[in-house]
């Protein structure tokens, strides 16, 4: 790498004017002087933008630097620093550092990173600017900038600018910084114009007119990040929510045990992992293999616990609270005599790390995003099960009339079991999303369960539209109220909301005929 970076510099080098190659070799001689030469030629490379000292100063800076008797200066390899030919290091020894010359290399480097090839380098270089805020650098931007061609590195050049002529002398350019920093919209640029603000008395009143600015697109940006953060809590009591709409909201059974089966579901996705580990080339399918395995073991406990004891329930709602409630209690401590009581962890794949930017600076992390689409898409494959599918035919049949069902040669009892196991299996596919965001821990479905709930009787017992619309509605409203109320208090809020509201409207947004809804 350091090779490709000297072959690059010597290839711009050629480039440039014949001044500025002699300014360059001039530099040269300094670095194998005394300590107080070499800061001076340090600030004399950094200030010139020459690609070649790049690679140059990290050397010396990295005590890879040597010098030879005769006052040549060789870099790794080793080159000669002037001519960039291989030579001899016969007798070379390394030049030394103080702490005048660190901190003249730390300003040269931060200055020459402007030129490195690596984009990612030139855009730190930028940030540091930024921070530091000297006019020395105006000349060393706008060179920059010009042979710039990456418009996100060009852009925090451009702000680098702005604040660099922020305390340069020169009025008009001022002005000019005043406004494009308004334009930037960010808190580092607010915060720099109220600096700037005791400092220049002539410009107040563009300096008020740029932070107004700049405070109402950070108020923008704001509304729109709660939205997102309301839209992901949304989805996540969507995919909590969705089995509960089937197995509450269609069948009529009040399934305490619903958060357990959402915790079985998450420790599936554990064990899957930790499966795949081992094989380099099915480890990063992990997650995906996650969702199959999470529905198939919820939803086997779900059909355990419909044929063994629910069958014997319907019709007894409190018992069925009572018994499920004891169910899950059970399955907790289960967990915690296999797994132990401790977290898990498990590993987001690398797709769904880090943070997304979208146009107007609104950071969105990725597996809250990737959690949005995966509850549209379970909801979009519950609706095609229930609408375009034999066993959603007869699902809907039994719950319109058990009894004409039966008559048609419906198996009614095969058909409960399904459903709740069906039911159970999304809650599971619930807990491979809250895998990503939450602890897996035995306790992990408990803190969603009267979230659930909430959410099936808000949207309509029973309605797949109306659990959507409750979710999204019951996420967004929490997030908004949250930095006003705090979270314990907004949830109470809701909760009192909904209260006032079943009192108005019994069934919910959606009212939905059938078993469920008649009894």
């Amino acid at each position: 790498m350091r090779q490709f970076l000297l072959a690059l510099g010597l290839l711009l080098w050629l480039a440039l004017p014949a001044r500025a190659q002699d300014a360059y070799t001039a530099a040269l001689p300094g670095l194998a002087g005394s300590f107080g030469d070499i800061a001076t030629s340090v600030e004399q490379l950094g200030a010139l933008g020459d690609p070649r000292a790049l690679p140059l100063l990290r050397a010396l800076q990295e005590g890879k630097l040597q010098k030879t008797a005769d006052g040549r200066l060789l870099l790794p390899g080793p080159v000669d620093a002037a001519t960039g030919q291989p030579t001899d290091a016969a007798g070379a020894e390394t030049v030394r550092l103080n702490n005048r010359v660190r901190q003249a290399l730390r300003g040269a480097l931060g200055r020459l990173q402007l030129v490195s090839p690596d984009a990612a380098e030139r855009a730190t270089a930028a940030d540091a600017i930024f921070r530091s805020r000297s006019a020395e650098d105006v000349p060393l931007l706008q060179a920059a900038i010009a042979r710039e061609a990456d418009a996100g590195v060009k852009a925090r050049m451009e702000l680098a600018l702005a604040a660099a002529q922020l305390v340069a002398p020169d009025e008009s350019a001022k002005r000019d910084a005043i406004a494009r920093l308004g334009a930037a919209g960010t808190v580092e640029a607010r915060a720099l114009l109220i600096e700037a603000r005791a400092a220049n008395p002539s410009m107040v009143t563009a300096i008020d007119v740029s932070i107004a600015t700049i405070d109402r697109a950070l108020s923008i940006r704001r509304a729109a990040e709660t939205l997102f953060q309301g839209l992901s809590l949304g989805s996540v009591l969507l995919l909590a929510a969705l089995g509960l709409a089937v197995t509450f909201g269609v069948m009529g059974v009040i399934n305490m045990a619903h958060g357990e089966f959402v915790m079985l579901g998450a420790y599936a996705t554990f064990v899957v992992q930790e499966a795949c580990r081992g094989i380099p080339w099915l480890a990063p399918w992990s997650l995906p293999l996650s969702v199959p395995a999470a529905f198939l073991v919820a939803a086997a406990a779900g059909a355990v616990l419909e044929r063994g004891l629910i069958r014997h329930l319907y019709g007894r709602p409190l018992e069925t609270l009572l018994m499920t409630f004891g169910v899950g209690m059970i399955l907790q401590q289960a967990v915690r005599t296999i797994f132990g009581a401790q977290n898990r962890e498990v590993t987001s794949p690398a797709w769904m790390q880090g943070t997304l930017m979208l146009p107007g600076g609104i950071a969105v992390t990725q597996n809250r995003l990737w959690i949005i689409v995966f509850g549209i898409a379970v909801l979009l494959l519950v609706i095609a099960a229930i609408r375009f599918t034999r066993f959603g035919l007869e699902m809907r049949a039994v719950v319109q009339n058990r009894r004409i069902a039966a008559t048609m040669g419906i198996r009614t009892g095969r058909v409960d079991a399904l459903t709740f196991a069906f039911g159970s299996g999304i809650a599971g596919m619930a807990g491979v999303a809250l895998s990503q965001i939450d602890n897996v821990s035995p306790n992990l479905g408990t803190g969603y369960i009267i979230d659930s709930f909430m959410v099936v009787v808000f949207g309509g017992v029973g309605s797949l539209a109306g659990t959507l619309v409750g979710a999204l509605t019951l996420g967004v409203v929490n997030k908004v109220l949250e930095p006003y109320a705090g979270a314990v208090l907004a949830k109470v809020f809701v909760l009192v909301a909904i209260m006032l509201f079943i009192q108005r409207r019994p069934r919910g947004l959606f009212a939905l005929k059938g078993r469920a809804a008649e009894s």
